[in-house]
């Protein structure tokens, strides 16, 4: 039979996503990430495929990184469009955001010292190995919480997606600015940069989301998609950050009475758009789904488990993670985070880390990094992550006997109650 038929890539195709759509139903009952599941469904296939023959090599790399960057722009205006911007969830966010930007730049030091200190002799080099490997990866956390109670999967949502974000604005303003000396002049390009994309990003926002309450044709979401994939990838090009761009977007399509009050409630339609919103969210969903199915799947397919074997690849991605896990402890602590059980484990790395990871230009690619310590903290990780939301399963079933949406409202209703008595 032959492999290549397009009938049966077709086949292969859709036997793919009907397993990612089991993977899901098996991430719900047991809190078993569905990505680490698809990760191991591509090293399945990568067997399968050198058994048989059938070469693929200088192909996936490619294919990788396209649909890495579709994946990364539909899974964090998925994140967005699940973000609602009401006074009650404030103290939530800026706490997120701070715990996000303290957690990823203690991470950056850590990992920057231990690759320099003992693998990588130059030290921006060794930076940019520390920035893709201090990445929380959304696309792996958001899937893997719904089983939490409310609050709890709110703040690692909104951390995990300020991780994303600030994590790649990081990684490419440094290779933006690797040529300048001043601190001064680094500074000033870093804010100019980041006032130009915010005030672009609301103002392209504020027009794309009139634009789709506006356009009658019936066929206009992909039409939407298409546009901010294409906005996107111009914005990277002037080096922008164009994931604010997106972030932007999504935010303002789903707190629409928030951003258009005033003079500016006449460009809308609020029961229209109300409508539009929830289409749009539902495709996003679909679309990050798929493309986050083909992007984990890829990526296991082009694993060297040889690479895993390596001794200074153990005891560097080991030296890593146990960093990792005490940052994210004491980051919590300090930011005064009631409960850390399973917060203090969901900390996976993903598909921004192999994104930048494949993004480190040539001229700053070191020979002494193995890509095991790559794959050794993305697998370990995610399985740490997976068995500290299994443990936390069995305590979901308990609130929602109490109708709680966090323990912070079981631990009030308990302290009230001790009052009364």
């Amino acid at each position: 039979m032959d492999l290549m038929n397009p009938y049966i890539e077709v086949i292969d195709v859709c036997f793919i996503l009907i397993l990612s759509y089991l993977f899901n139903w098996i991430s719900k009952i047991y809190n078993i990430p569905s990505v680490l599941l698809l990760i191991l469904l591509g090293i399945a296939i990568r067997f399968g495929l050198d058994y048989v023959g059938v070469n693929t090599s200088g192909k996936l790399m490619n294919i990788l990184q396209i649909v890495g960057i579709i994946g990364l722009i539909m899974i964090v205006l998925e994140a967005a469009l699940e973000l609602e911007l009401k006074r009650e969830n404030m103290p939530l966010i800026i706490k997120s955001f701070f715990l996000a930007l303290f957690s990823l730049g203690a991470c950056i030091a850590m990992i920057t010292y231990i690759l320099h200190e003992f693998l990588i002799n130059d030290l921006f080099s060794a930076l940019l190995y520390g920035v893709s490997l201090s990445v929380v990866s959304s696309a792996i956390v958001i899937p893997s919480v719904g089983g939490l109670l409310k609050k709890n999967k709110e703040f690692l949502v909104y951390e995990s997606t300020f991780s994303d974000i600030l994590g790649i604005m990081i990684f490419f303003y440094l290779l933006a600015n690797v040529d300048k000396t001043s601190a001064t002049e680094i500074a000033l390009d870093v804010v100019v940069n980041l006032g130009a994309t915010i005030i672009l990003s609301l103002l392209i926002g504020y027009a794309m989301v009139i634009l789709l309450n506006r356009m009658k044709s019936q066929v206009k979401l992909f039409l939407l998609i298409s546009l901010l994939v294409l906005l996107y990838a111009v914005g990277k090009l002037f080096h922008f950050s164009s994931l604010i761009m997106i972030l932007v977007f999504g935010l303002i399509l789903n707190n629409s009475p928030l951003f258009f009050q005033g003079r500016l409630k006449r460009f809308i339609d609020r029961e229209s758009l109300g409508s539009i919103q929830k289409d749009f969210h539902i495709l996003t969903m679909e679309s990050a789904f798929f493309i986050r199915t083909f992007f984990f799947v890829i990526f296991g397919m082009t694993l060297e488990l040889s690479d895993m074997l390596n001794e200074t690849a153990v005891f560097a991605s080991m030296a890593i993670i146990a960093g990792i896990y005490i940052i994210r402890l004491i980051s919590l602590k300090l930011f005064r985070v009631k409960r850390l059980f399973p917060e203090v484990f969901v900390s996976p790395r993903g598909l921004i880390t192999i994104l930048l990871f494949f993004s480190i230009p040539v001229t700053w690619q070191s020979n002494n990094f193995n890509p095991g310590i790559l794959l050794y903290v993305i697998l370990v990780t995610s399985v740490v992550m997976a068995i500290s939301l299994m443990l936390k399963g069995k305590d979901r079933a308990f609130a929602d006997k109490l109708s709680f949406d966090s323990w912070e409202a079981l631990d009030s209703e308990i302290a009230s109650g001790r009052k009364k008595e």
